[in-house]
């Protein structure tokens, strides 16, 4: 009935991916890599 809403999902995981970076930002050995076409990576 909404039809596709890929749109809003992809919006909300940007949102959850900002607000870890900024609680992450004080440990320099934690990152998170956008990677094309699959997602993102934790490194640690």
């Amino acid at each position: 009935i909404w039809g596709n809403d890929d749109f809003f999902n992809a919006r909300s995981m940007d949102v959850f991916i900002t607000k870890l970076r900024k609680k992450l930002k004080n440990d320099p050995e934690v990152k998170i890599l956008n990677v094309r076409g699959y997602g993102y990576k934790l490194i640690c």
